[in-house]
């Protein structure tokens, strides 16, 4: 059975652009160097960031004097990440395009990463098409994060029941919380990346309870245009469901950053 893939939609965070560059996790530089160590990325070497948004992958391999290209279908998401970038004092070049455009005219790569968005593509043809473009020792880096579950973390399920009560998620979110999209492995170890490796880092960390009500505004369903009116409505129910866990309007989080390397079996 094929599993669903999700209708490709260039402006999806577009309202949501400045929450998710403010809310969203960076990814810690700690999990950045491992994963160049391991895979003996060194500084020059040419890496993509496929479905780039604000920059935060890009911008890190830029750090560590990786020659990065990033490319996203939305503008917004790439002016985002041309500012960020500049701030940080950082050089990458940002294109406009998408996993659907992808051919050797990009030029090759000896590394292409994806941070939460891979999950937005048709994941088999994205891994065949780059196949084309990253070298023969390369490797594909897909980074996310998750909430450890434990007692500081229980006001992550807070946010989630508002989530649920106000949010408007596409079809292929609803089947993916229904558990009918399979996990990235699958389709990596049906892939010519199919070995497999996953690292991670656990940090805490703290943010304010305002951090927290701009990060739920980051997400596809719960975006400003998806609220629309009932926008006021949300966030006032988030604060509201928060305040019991926060300490002087701050909350703690135990988060796992985590990437999972593929490369091609014996390289």
């Amino acid at each position: 059975m094929l599993t669903p893939v999700a209708a490709f939609v260039p402006d999806r965070f577009s309202s949501a652009v400045p929450y998710y560059v403010e809310g969203r996790l960076d990814y810690p530089a700690r999990l950045i160097g491992n994963v160049a160590r391991w895979l003996g990325i060194s500084a020059g070497e040419p890496v993509l960031d496929l479905g780039c948004g604000p920059g935060f992958l890009a911008i890190s391999f830029a750090k560590l004097g990786c020659t990065v290209m990033g490319i996203d279908p939305d503008n917004a998401m790439l002016s985002a990440a041309k500012q960020l970038a500049q701030r940080q004092g950082v050089a990458c070049e940002f294109r406009e395009g998408s996993s659907y455009e992808i051919s050797p005219a990009l030029g090759s790569f000896e590394l292409v990463t994806m941070g939460r968005s891979f999950h937005w593509m048709d994941r088999p043809a994205t891994l065949a098409a780059l196949d084309s473009i990253i070298e023969a020792d390369g490797a594909i880096a897909l980074f996310t994060d998750r909430h450890v579950k434990c007692r500081e973390n229980r006001w992550v399920e807070a946010v989630e029941e508002v989530r649920r009560k106000f949010e408007n998620p596409e079809e292929f979110r609803t089947l993916q919380r229904a558990g009918e999209v399979e996990r990235h492995e699958i389709p990596l170890l049906a892939s010519a990346f199919s070995q497999l490796e996953t690292m991670g880092v656990t940090e805490r960390r703290l943010l304010s309870v305002d951090g927290a009500v701009t990060r739920a505004l980051s997400y596809s369903g719960c975006a400003p245009h998806r609220l629309g009116e009932r926008q006021p409505a949300f966030e006032a129910a988030l604060r509201e469901g928060l305040t019991p866990y926060a300490t002087d309007g701050r909350l703690s989080e135990v988060v796992e950053f985590q990437a999972l390397i593929g490369g091609r079996p014996g390289a």
